[in-house]
């Protein structure tokens, strides 16, 4: 009798879990698809088949669900990060790889993107979204940390559990460094989309912004000698 019914309870958790995961992957193909203006509980709900009312017993509000869409979104960004990273390249070449993808991510996955960094809207700190999000900003921080400082060894970049006021300082440099570039691709992805740049500038690529980007907050590459 207890197997019967461990057996029964495991069934139901594997029901509700794919449910779960069937309404995130209906919001994410909805907000691929149409943006997030478009992500309604109703919607979502009719897309993954389900009555209007099912989301609220695996999302109590909107805003979880929107959160756990969000988090797909991170995830997905990261993965393109960590196929296009290269672990053996300096941190500036390994910035401007980053800067690229994040760029492109932004192009290709517009109603997502706009989702993904709407901290004011969504629940951050629940579904694991500050886990999915902070570390990708952290892994920003640290490669401005070495590209700043060369001296610094890239195993020390922003060691967290160090308690020195010298390691303290780097840290919030860095952090606001890297919050200063993250700000200006933003930026740059935004206005390129809306056509404001590629009008403004008469540019048909945004590569040059990104160098310039790039320049202004890591300073220029020094010519090889």
């Amino acid at each position: 009798m207890q197997h019967q019914e461990n057996e029964d309870h495991d069934e139901r958790e594997e029901r509700e879990d794919g449910l779960r995961g069937r309404l995130v992957r209906a919001g994410v193909e909805l907000v691929n698809a149409e943006g997030a203006q478009a992500l309604s509980l109703r919607e979502i709900a009719r897309r993954a088949g389900v009555s209007h009312g099912a989301p609220r017993r695996y999302f109590p509000t909107h805003l979880d669900l929107l959160s756990a869409i969000a988090r797909q979104g991170f995830a997905e960004l990261a993965d393109r990060l960590a196929e296009e990273d290269r672990e053996d390249a300096g941190p500036r070449e390994r910035i401007a790889i980053l800067a690229r993808v994040y760029l492109a991510y932004a192009g290709s996955r517009r109603g997502m993107y706009e989702l993904m960094f709407r901290h004011d809207l969504l629940e951050s700190g629940g579904l694991g979204l500050r886990e999915t999000s902070l570390p990708l900003f952290a892994h920003l921080a640290g490669l401005v940390a070495r590209a700043t400082d060369p001296a610094r060894p890239a195993d020390a970049a922003l060691s967290a559990d160090t308690t020195s006021q010298a390691d303290a300082a780097v840290r919030a440099g860095a952090a606001v460094r890297a919050g200063a570039l993250w700000a200006n691709l933003h930026g740059i992805a935004q206005l390129w989309h809306w056509g404001s740049l590629p009008l403004a500038t008469g540019g048909t690529d945004p590569a040059p912004l990104l160098a310039a980007a790039l320049d202004a907050h890591l300073g220029p590459v020094e010519p090889a000698p």
